[in-house]
């Protein structure tokens, strides 16, 4: 039997949610409309979105349901900027769909740096913040890549005394560890359904009292006027219930870490370097490298096996571009070489300990053969 241990790239989908998903499917109805059927489908999508905020302590009133985590955080830009912000500060292990958002809006964009753990470095961004006009602080709540935590409060505090606006990709840690928009701090927060077990497809910019989005899809009045569109009647219901069964099973989320430290011991002594392993990290999420043995040619090797992993960011897998996570933290030696390993809902222990094993296996024929050609070659 196959091992499912992608989570960071996408969910398997909750049954709960499959089962919400069926039936709004089959009573299907535009929510826009005053019939029987329309009424229906408004109640899931205000179900919905109770559920979503409940999930990051915000209100209702402050979600706005969108296509998914990349298009809410290019919205949660746009609407920063309109408000005044003349500038962004992005983090330099951000996700692309962040960064390339803020190179595309025109603003002038300066790159946050991380330490060697791949946590942002609050002096600088308060020495940034003080040499120029209101900016746009985006850092996400833990690294996509490597399960990083970032220090979100202490850096809410430095833009909050600029009168800057914090914007917070939470899409990795929702579900994960608990997320909070009011301990957090931030202006701006997003979410995605298929990363807590929804649909691909679905997501959410959650905003702070007293701050307004900007839409940036043009149309109708769908979503209080502020994202254009026939909402997405079962998506957005199924991201409900996957944001329910995410808040009732966070005390779950923290046993995976027992899970992963057995394993990251293990493939650490056969000689894997465990990326950002020396600070707090998403309980999920194991991130190593080696020197000298690309990415796709392990997750090939592994997948052989029956263990599903990725490369890092799902958007560069079956690249041999560097990690962007390693490169940030100046492990360039091992950035082509990086793992991910995250589990999720479905995840028990024996998973991680067949991942384990898979890679510490094929890893030693690796070096086997990698000395076998030395030789030769001597």
């Amino acid at each position: 039997m196959s091992v499912y241990l992608d989570y960071n790239a996408s969910g398997l989908v909750r049954p709960e949610v499959q089962d919400v998903m069926a039936k709004a499917l089959a009573d299907n109805g535009n929510p826009s409309a005053v019939h029987a059927a329309g009424r229906r489908a408004r109640a899931r999508i205000e179900t919905a979105r109770a559920q979503v905020a409940e999930l990051v302590g915000a209100d209702p009133t402050a979600v706005v349901f969108s296509s998914g985590g990349t298009e809410s955080n290019a919205q949660a830009i746009v609407s920063a900027l309109k408000a005044g912000c003349e500038r962004l500060i992005v983090g330099a292990t951000e996700h692309p769909c962040v960064a390339e958002a803020a190179t595309a809006s025109g603003a002038p964009v300066e790159v946050l740096p991380v330490d060697a753990n791949g946590v942002v470095d609050l002096e600088w961004l308060g020495l940034a913040l003080a040499r120029g006009g209101p900016a746009v602080v985006a850092i996400h709540h833990a690294n996509n890549e490597s399960g990083v935590i970032q220090p979100i409060v202490e850096a809410a505090a430095l833009v909050r005394a600029a009168g800057g606006w914090l914007h917070v990709d939470a899409i990795q840690s929702a579900g994960k560890i608990a997320v909070d928009m009011r301990m957090l701090d931030a202006d701006s927060l997003t979410l995605s359904a298929h990363k807590l077990g929804g649909p691909q497809g679905v997501g959410a910019l959650v905003l702070k009292p007293g701050r307004e989005a900007v839409r940036i899809l043009h149309g109708a009045g769908q979503e209080r006027g502020l994202r254009a569109g026939t909402e997405n009647v079962p998506g957005i219901a199924g991201f409900g219930t996957a944001a329910d069964c995410a808040a009732r099973d966070l005390y779950l989320a923290s046993e995976h870490k027992a899970w992963r430290d057995a394993a990251e011991a293990r493939v650490s002594a056969a000689g894997a370097t465990i990326i950002g392993g020396a600070v707090e990290r998403l309980p999920n999420t194991l991130f190593m490298a080696v020197v000298g043995w690309d990415s796709p040619q392990q997750l090939i090797t592994l997948d052989l096996q029956g263990v599903m992993v990725s490369a890092g960011s799902a958007c560069s897998s079956g690249k041999t571009k560097p990690s962007k996570a390693i490169s940030a933290m100046g492990l360039h030696d091992l950035a082509t070489g990086g793992v991910r390993v995250s589990g999720g809902w479905g995840t028990v222990e024996s998973d991680w300990s067949r991942f384990a094993e898979a890679w510490i296996a094929a890893y030693e024929k690796h070096r086997a053969r990698h000395e076998q050609r030395v030789r030769e070659v001597a």
